[in-house]
């Protein structure tokens, strides 16, 4: 198996496309599972399409699922952070996609994109293994 990690800092990002970070990290690696994986209680990762105004669906669809209000009972940090921490059974912290021929197995509107709603950390790990298959 082999693993890499990106840094990111989603200052002001509730969305980050990581497609191109998954796909240079798959190239040449012949057939094999890729696992994505963000290692954090306020963050997932989603396949989705992008660029088509469905990054701001998504968006108003969390906010109509988890508001940001005073409802919740994990209160530290921001109004509304406990919606942050429910994110995760929303959307999940990791996905596997299949890699064939060194190349990430994506459907045509498919993209990697990392949710993360929390604005109290804007810093964030995204783990990539590779395992060949």
């Amino acid at each position: 198996m082999d693993t890499t990690e990106l840094s990111l800092d989603t200052s002001g990002d509730r969305w980050v496309d990581l497609t191109d970070d998954v796909e240079r990290f798959a190239r040449g690696r012949g057939d094999g599972l890729l696992h994505v994986f963000v290692p954090h209680a306020t963050a997932g990762i989603a396949l989705m399409e992008t660029g088509a105004s469905s990054e701001g669906d998504l968006l108003d669809a969390i906010e109509r699922l988890l508001p940001r209000d005073d409802r919740y009972a994990h209160r530290h940090g921001s109004p509304g952070h406990g919606a942050d921490h429910v994110l995760p059974a929303f959307v999940a912290p990791s996905v596997v996609l299949p890699v064939l021929g060194g190349r990430v197995a994506l459907g045509t509107w498919q993209r990697v994109v990392l949710v993360d709603t929390n604005v109290d950390n804007p810093r964030r790990r995204v783990r990539l293994s590779f395992v060949e298959g």
